[in-house]
């Protein structure tokens, strides 16, 4: 999540116009990967953590945070941050709401993650139904970070975002 830096509401609501390639239903706020934003007049210095080492969707991100602050007059420079590394804790209770209710279940944490992924336990809510009755699927969802389950009440498939710390 966004650490505590004063920014205007103008700025902030250009945050959240830029999505996650990947999750469209998450914005770069919510998603948690902005760290700091430094503004000295029309110039903006954006601090982004990526998701992990890699993500093919920082590079999007950073163009579509560019081009968000160009149409505010703004010259954008994007920094990569990689110490800490990002967390689905950083993910805000919005982000997960918004995960949920796109149907893609919130990640748990890192215990009962690794309960469900490896030792088959049934933690994960379906995100059509709300049962725990589900099953995994594939620890491969379609991207890295998420892992296919199936609901056995309801019968629908559906990813859920891997614990990442």
């Amino acid at each position: 999540m966004i650490q505590n830096f004063n920014i205007t509401p103008e700025l902030l609501e250009i945050l959240e116009s830029v999505k996650d390639p990947e999750i469209p239903v998450l914005n770069v706020v919510d998603l948690g990967v902005i760290r700091d934003v430094e503004v000295s007049g029309k110039e903006i210095t954006i601090k982004l953590t990526p998701t992990y080492s890699g993500c093919p969707a920082m590079d999007v991100i950073g163009d579509d945070l560019e081009r968000a602050f160009a149409k505010a007059g703004y010259n954008t420079t994007i920094q990569l941050i990689m110490s800490p590394p990002w967390t689905t804790d950083w993910i805000t209770d919005r982000g997960r709401k918004a995960l949920e209710k796109y149907g893609i279940a919130a990640p748990l944490d890192e215990t009962a993650d690794k309960d469900v992924l490896l030792n088959e336990k049934k933690l994960v809510k379906c995100t059509n139904c709300g049962s725990q009755n589900t099953k995994l699927v594939s620890q491969f969802g379609s991207t890295a970070c998420k892992a296919m389950f199936q609901c056995e009440d309801c019968h629908e498939p559906f990813d859920y975002f891997k614990c990442l710390k």
